[in-house]
């Protein structure tokens, strides 16, 4: 990878054209406005190409991507939890194909990101937890095509990734290490896959600096890591928050992450995946919350001049 002096970030409106109004498919807008009024020196906007539908079957079931296309049958077609309208799938296929784009990018440069979410809960044959399609899953595949050997996909979403566990299962250039505190789509790990329910929120930083560390004593080595950087374990998010996990603690999560990637000169694709309003955290405070993650990734791989 070579030296960036510019870390492209990629939105496009289409992520929130569906009608569905829910911060999955609102939120990337409420940041990348956020973003370009106080921008972050050395971030970028690019727009990325949506993916095609062929892409989706690479990964998904035909059944399931003909029912996103139709609407029929509508469990089928809603089965992440959405209401179906024409507007999903080219939302769907755009938010993946800035996940693929941040993937290439983060290839050729050494880190880029991506205002993409929904992704880790969504299965091959059906969406599951507001997720449609697996980015994810399907950056690190696409990643195998284009010379990387060996896929991390690092997922800190406070809810656990069983969409993804199903998707890469089998698949032994791709590893999942997954830090979840709760329980909500829980798996059974497999070879290619770790699962670590954090407990105690006090404990939750010292866990994943240990897991990454773990990770490399263990003799695995990666071309690329794929980052999803959920914000729900915030202590204050109702869905998913432990307490415990407070603001600062993720910043210093979100260092430690990106630190980790530059020391071992693994390339990052990042997205910002969970994070939901309600009680005591409002728009901005979770607008707050993803920047930090955008913020984290151009201090160490701009600030320390990798």
């Amino acid at each position: 990878m070579t030296q960036s002096k510019l870390i492209d970030v990629f939105y496009d409106p289409q992520y929130t054209l569906s009608s569905h109004h829910f911060e999955t498919t609102r939120k990337a807008k409420w940041i990348a406005e956020s973003l370009r009024e106080d921008p972050i020196r050395g971030i970028r906007f690019a727009t990325p190409e949506p993916v095609l539908v062929s892409d989706l079957l690479l990964l998904h079931s035909a059944e399931y991507i003909s029912a996103l296309q139709s609407g029929l049958p509508i469990e089928l077609a809603e089965s992440q939890g959405f209401a179906w309208d024409q507007y999903l799938l080219p939302m769907t296929l755009s938010t993946t194909g800035g996940m693929v784009a941040a993937m290439i990018a983060a290839i050729e440069v050494g880190v880029a990101g991506t205002l993409s979410t929904g992704l880790h809960h969504a299965r091959k044959d059906s969406g599951c937890g507001f997720c449609t399609i697996n980015g994810l899953a399907l950056a690190a595949k696409k990643a195998l095509t284009k010379g990387v050997q060996s896929v991390l996909i690092l997922d800190l979403d406070a809810h656990c990734g069983g969409g993804t566990q199903d998707c890469i299962s089998g698949d032994s250039r791709i590893y999942q290490l997954d830090i979840s505190v709760d329980g909500f789509d829980q798996y059974k790990p497999s070879n290619n896959s770790r699962l670590v329910m954090v407990d105690d929120g006090y404990d939750y930083l010292t866990t994943v600096e240990y897991e990454l560390e773990n990770l490399l004593d263990e003799g695995r080595s990666f071309d690329l890591c794929i980052y999803n950087a959920g914000m729900d374990p915030f202590e204050f998010c109702t869905n998913g928050g432990k307490e415990g996990i407070s603001m600062r603690t993720l910043a210093r999560r979100e260092e430690l992450v990106f630190s980790w990637c530059r020391s071992h000169s693994i390339p990052v694709a990042f997205t910002i995946a969970g994070g939901y309003l309600g009680g005591r955290l409002d728009q901005c405070d979770l607008i707050r919350l993803h920047r930090m993650t955008v913020q984290a990734a151009a201090h160490a791989f701009l600030d320390t001049g990798i």
